[in-house]
């Protein structure tokens, strides 16, 4: 089960407030500048700091490159200001 699009332009990490990359073959939203991966579990994001997965070095790189391979990109750019819309 893969995300809307619109829920997608709004997420954001709880914890720096910035984009994610979403994998939904995966079932995940990756973090690369906290290195934490967040479940998606039927549909459903879970975006608890306590429930997010922290990613050593060659699982961070995998997810950099499969991004980069997938054409994944970020769920907003992070260059707005204040970062999502709430």
């Amino acid at each position: 089960m893969t995300l809307e699009a619109r829920l997608l332009e709004i997420l954001a990490c709880p914890s720096d407030k910035g984009p994610l990359l979403y994998f939904p073959d995966e079932g995940g939203l990756y973090n690369p500048r906290l290195r934490l991966l967040y479940r998606v579990e039927d549909g459903i994001p879970v975006m608890l700091l306590d429930e997010a997965v922290p990613v050593d070095d060659p699982e961070h790189e995998r997810l950099l490159a499969k991004a980069e391979a997938d054409g994944v990109g970020p769920t907003f750019e992070a260059d707005r200001a204040g970062g999502p819309e709430s």
